[in-house]
């Protein structure tokens, strides 16, 4: 009885987490930031920062897969590297690459200091201008760069799976 696995355990590995990063932003996207779209400027923040504050608490599973999602793929390539190379070696360096320039680059630069900022943000002592203001300052911007995450993440599953065929 042949017991070896018909596909790479690490990248179908770095598929799933990948996919459900993928499916967080999409999520974010489509669906929450819509939401939180249609409430008033006050009540905006403070639902954003409560849905953050979760993942700021260090959520242990979000954790988990938010970091496999960025070492997976690059385990993926110094274990073929290592190994025979193979022919979807440059599938998995493009995935690992955007991945990292398209995923957590954006992550890092732009929507967490996001994030943080508004965290800091005393929403109860603002007036209607200051949370006007502060709206302003925040959510066009993480949209914008939520999106970009978004596609690359997408594709960056798209990457993998392909190179699971190899």
């Amino acid at each position: 009885m042949d017991l070896t696995l018909p596909v790479d355990p690490i990248v179908l590995a770095a598929v799933l987490c990948c996919a459900l990063v993928a499916g967080l932003l999409f999520a974010f996207a489509v669906v929450v930031m819509p939401g939180l779209g249609g409430l008033g400027d006050s009540e905006y923040l403070r639902a954003f920062r409560a849905v953050d504050g979760v993942i700021q608490r260090g959520q242990p599973l979000f954790i988990t897969v938010w970091a496999g999602s960025a070492i997976l793929p690059l385990v993926a390539v110094v274990v073929r590297l290592l190994s025979d190379s193979g022919p979807m070696l440059g599938l998995l360096v493009a995935a690992a690459a955007l991945s990292l320039i398209g995923v957590h680059a954006p992550t890092v630069a732009v929507n967490v200091p996001l994030n943080n900022r508004l965290q800091a943000v005393d929403v109860g002592a603002l007036d209607a201008a200051g949370t006007e203001r502060e709206r302003r300052a925040f959510e066009p911007r993480w949209r914008r760069w939520n999106a970009v995450r978004t596609v690359a993440a997408a594709v960056v599953v798209l990457l993998l799976a392909l190179a699971l065929t190899g």
